[in-house]
């Protein structure tokens, strides 16, 4: 028997925090806000915009005004609203949220109760800087990629970066177009490593950084050094135990206390050493639907869960699996090569058709195609087909 309508919170007004409102509501829930499979990118083309295969930020928050305007989820969402914090509310399975509005004098305090809370506020905003021994008296400029713009602040100058996966990628290559030198520092890389990178006269790829001196030098674990100005860490966002929420059952729900708290949007994707043509990150729009969609079927009890017990024994049994592997805890949610598999998973639970044939495939044609045109992927490609495929299919929903 469906549930009664629920008082929900969702924290977050990104593309997961609406897109959850939008399946919740659907489910007949009331949910408050603190490209997705069904309004895809073309929808938002009539207004004029960047129309390229990999578009502009300015472009994606246009898509993302466009859908909370069709999907009329403005109403749910308060804008320059802060969650202070959340906590049970008594033993009876409610929450309650405490906020405060952004800008006003005083900043005062409001807690209002609900009925579950539904975590989307993203990962990749509070950053995550590597530890360097000496940095504090090493006299140059440390930044995270987070507050990364353009190349042209950087001219001329001396740049180490550290990391190697999709931002230090980008931004490495954005800016051998204008500094002096780029030294990428890979800790995944032998300490031996010392290396220039193909196609690059001033880039090139070393061990992690051993420790930085007074004198302005940067020390990498092979010995090696270089005088530096700026030093860049595109080490990813905050972690929560090493990046692992946990326990959760399929990544979304802690089992103690399902279903009335879950996160949306934990998957991501590591750049694959063993396998070089899986270069791009999780597809996070077609995630967040799918993911919204089974917790919002959730909560109305239309889709039923395991027994607590149960949904206890796929985590063990998840990260024992992971432990033979050899991964570390960090990647827990690392979905590596298996996200389309997850995705159909969710879409059978919810009763939705599983992802597009054409999506699959579009996307190891355009990771391959970065791994073959890492400088032109973006405006050079060779599946026609699937685009045609994809437009076609885009029809139903124009």
């Amino acid at each position: 028997m469906p549930s009664p309508s629920l008082r929900l919170a969702v924290v977050g007004a990104g593309a997961a925090g609406l897109v959850a409102a939008r399946e919740l509501r659907r489910e007949g829930h009331s949910p408050v806000v603190m490209g997705f499979l069904d309004f895809p990118f073309a929808a938002a083309e009539a207004a004029g915009g960047d129309t390229r295969r990999f578009p502009g930020h300015e472009e994606v928050l246009r898509y993302l005004e466009a859908f909370a305007r069709r999907f009329d989820l403005y109403g749910l969402v308060r804008f320059e609203t802060e969650v202070v914090r959340v906590r049970r509310d008594g033993g009876g399975g409610r929450w309650a949220v405490t906020s405060r509005k952004l800008g006003e004098k005083g900043r005062r305090e409001e807690e209002e109760v609900y009925d579950a809370i539904v975590v989307c506020n993203g990962h990749y905003t509070e950053p995550r800087v590597a530890h360097i021994p000496g940095v504090e008296t090493w006299p140059g400029k440390q930044m995270h990629s987070h507050n990364y713009r353009v190349p042209e602040p950087f001219h001329d100058q001396v740049v180490i970066i550290i990391g190697a996966s999709a931002s230090a990628v980008d931004i490495s290559r954005d800016l051998a177009g204008v500094a002096k030198e780029v030294h990428v520092a890979d800790r995944s890389a032998p300490a031996c490593t010392c290396k220039r990178q193909p196609g690059y006269d001033n880039m090139w790829l070393h061990s992690m950084i051993d420790h930085a001196q007074e004198d302005g030098c940067v020390v990498f674990q092979d010995g090696s050094s270089i005088k530096a100005n700026v030093i860049m860490h595109c080490t990813g966002a905050i972690t929560v135990d090493d990046n692992c929420v946990d326990p959760l059952y399929k990544h979304l729900f802690p089992p103690e206390v399902a279903p009335h708290l879950s996160f949306i949007g934990l998957p991501w994707k590591d750049v694959l050493k063993h396998a070089p043509a899986c270069f791009f990150q999780v597809i996070p729009f077609p995630l967040f639907e799918l993911q919204s969609k089974w917790v919002a079927g959730v909560l109305s009890g239309r889709v039923k869960l395991p027994s607590r017990e149960e949904m206890m024994e796929d985590v063990k049994a998840f990260h024992s699996k992971m432990e033979a592997r050899g991964w570390p805890k960090r990647y827990a949610h690392n979905f590596s090569d298996y996200q389309f598999e997850y995705d159909d998973w969710l879409a059978e639970q919810c009763g939705h058709p599983p992802i597009e044939q054409w999506r699959k495939l579009m996307y190891a044609a355009i990771s391959e195609n970065k791994a073959a045109r890492p400088e032109s992927y973006r405006d050079e490609w060779d599946d026609y087909h699937l685009v045609a495929e994809a437009a076609e299919d885009f029809k139903k929903y124009l």
